[in-house]
């Protein structure tokens, strides 16, 4: 078990985020508690951290709903899991999540209990694209979905936005969510809207009545969107980078554990709460989290 100093210095050089990292940590982690019983959640499903993610409750006897885009590809990796994990309680669902005419048709025909979202799906796409509503895609996908989904599904006991470390790099943007001002930058766009993923996550924690919300960034994973969105990244940090399933440790843990339970509107890594910024020119108000909200509301009911 890493001591405290041991593990600050790892998160500092930043080579906790890596497999290294999450070897000298995980030795401490205790074995997580059964959900048998309840229903969970996963965006972003088919491959990488929400495939993991899927993987790991299920083994704990929740019954998950794997969101994807395609419905077919989303079976062929629900039945894999189940040939690894017979018995597996998994349902594939079919949903864009950038698309909010489909992210309220979802949640109005959802039935039954619900007892966590893991907001997971995520796109860099090489270039500023919109989605057919008109809204840039990483922004849809990151930030408008994942809020409209809070929004419209029953109340959770838990809700889990996944973010990524690269959002200490941005100072939150409020006056273009849409980044239409200045050259579009993947790694920017990114960026900006796991920022806003985190504040958002902190914000809903303030306003739900019941439940905890969470925010949680998995290190660096070795995932088709880093193979294809950060080559460079990868071949650099190949040897290094975390497997899907350490990578999704902590957000499986953030659903089953007592302890995330006990707090709310924190950012998580490795099991361990984390501070948001790392230098004062990141630092928004909180009148800059408000904005936020508040353009992210109006966003979202214009295209209502």
């Amino acid at each position: 078990m890493v001591t405290k100093l041991v593990d600050t210095l790892l998160d500092r050089t930043l080579i906790g985020y890596s497999k290294v990292g999450y070897a000298a940590r995980s030795r401490g982690f205790a074995p997580l508690p059964r959900l048998d019983g309840k229903v969970v959640i996963v965006t972003g499903a088919r491959v990488g951290l929400g495939r993991a993610t899927v993987e790991g409750l299920a083994a704990l006897g929740a019954t998950v709903h794997m969101v994807v885009r395609g419905r077919e590809a989303g079976e062929t990796v629900r039945d894999e899991i189940v040939l690894a994990q017979p018995g597996a309680d998994i349902i594939v669902d079919e949903l864009d999540v950038s698309l909010l005419a489909n992210v309220r048709a979802y949640a109005a025909a959802w039935k039954g209990p619900l007892y966590a979202v893991v907001h997971n799906a995520g796109v860099m796409p090489p270039e500023r694209v919109e989605t057919a509503e008109g809204h840039e895609l990483t922004l849809a996908t990151h930030v408008l979905g994942p809020h409209e989904l809070t929004s419209r599904l029953p109340a959770t006991d838990r809700s889990i936005w996944v973010s990524s470390g690269g959002m200490y790099a941005q100072k939150l943007k409020v006056d273009d969510l849409e980044y239409l001002v200045g050259d579009y930058k993947p790694v920017t766009a990114y960026a900006r809207t796991k920022r806003m993923q985190v504040v958002l996550a902190q914000e809903w924690a303030k306003r739900l009545p019941s439940g905890v919300v969470h925010a949680v960034h998995p290190g660096w994973v070795d995932t088709p969107g880093i193979a294809d969105g950060l080559p460079g990244f990868k071949k650099l940090t190949g040897r290094i980078l975390r497997t899907p399933a350490q990578g999704a440790d902590t957000t499986v843990w953030l659903v089953a554990a007592r302890e995330p339970g006990e707090s709310t509107g924190r950012f998580w890594h490795d099991r361990v709460a984390r501070p948001e910024h790392y230098t004062r020119l990141t630092r928004e108000s909180s009148a800059d989290r408000r904005a936020l909200w508040i353009a992210v509301e109006r966003t979202s009911e214009a295209s209502a």
